[in-house]
């Protein structure tokens, strides 16, 4: 499939999640019954309760909202090939889905376009139509899957180009980019810290660094997956980020 597909052709994503709320006792009585519910299963796992398990909340679309997004793709500049790289970030996640479902919409809404993250079909691309759903955003060309039959649908995953028809195997962004000798993404802060660094610290900031630094090593991965190998060489462009308030 990849010696069909064209690099300028896609968008390389990755996304940030927090809980929706700081604190499990911010959450109202019936919302509270139903978290108690979905975590039932990791109560008895765990020997936690519903409160102290509240720290996975950013997992669920349910109960998470996004609070960035970064997408990268590769184009050319004055004849050299180059990565523009822009991140949509800030606490108003309507705002930030819209503006996203718009970047989509202007610029990758052909049949020739598609969406590439890691582990994005499981992660990234589901909660990303939820919380468009949820929100009231109406879902872009590149995310609508209704009706597709699965050869229809637009997304490229490196985890599953990694497994080679492996369902079991699940390897992680970091541990690829270390055996492909790709610097790691994971320099400040990892996937398990946003969610405190965004209601402890409230710096979303340090998050798109950490964001767009996912999507670079995603590049570099897709690259190195498809047989390249000086991917140093690619320079990369970041554009003023979207920020909503």
């Amino acid at each position: 499939m990849a010696d069909k597909i064209k690099e300028e052709n896609i968008l390389f994503i990755d996304i940030e999640t927090a809980a929706q709320q700081k604190n499990f006792s911010d959450l109202n009585e019936r919302l509270k019954e139903l978290w108690a519910k979905k975590m039932r299963w990791f109560m008895e796992k765990e020997s936690k309760t519903a409160e102290e398990l509240y720290e996975k909340a950013a997992i669920w679309a349910e109960f998470g909202k996004i609070v960035c997004i970064s997408a990268g793709y590769i184009t050319k500049k004055n004849g050299e090939r180059i990565f523009r790289l822009k991140s949509f970030y800030g606490h108003n996640e309507k705002e930030l889905l819209t503006n996203f479902s718009a970047l989509l919409n202007q610029h990758f809404n052909k049949d020739k376009h598609l969406l590439c993250a890691h582990n994005g079909k499981e992660f990234d691309f589901p909660y990303l139509s939820r919380r468009m759903l949820v929100n009231g955003v109406n879902l872009p060309k590149l995310l609508d899957n209704a009706g597709k039959k699965p050869w229809e649908i637009k997304h490229i995953d490196t985890l599953e180009l990694w497994k080679f028809g492996d369902v079991k195997h699940y390897t992680s962004l970091d541990l690829l980019a270390a055996i492909f000798n790709i610097p790691s993404p994971k320099d400040q802060i990892d996937g398990s810290m946003v969610n405190q660094v965004y209601w402890e610290e409230q710096n979303l900031a340090k998050i798109a660094d950490y964001c767009q630094k996912d999507v670079v090593t995603i590049c570099k991965l897709y690259l190195k997956l498809n047989g390249e190998q000086e991917t140093e060489l690619l320079p990369i462009e970041i554009a003023n980020p979207a920020i909503s308030n």
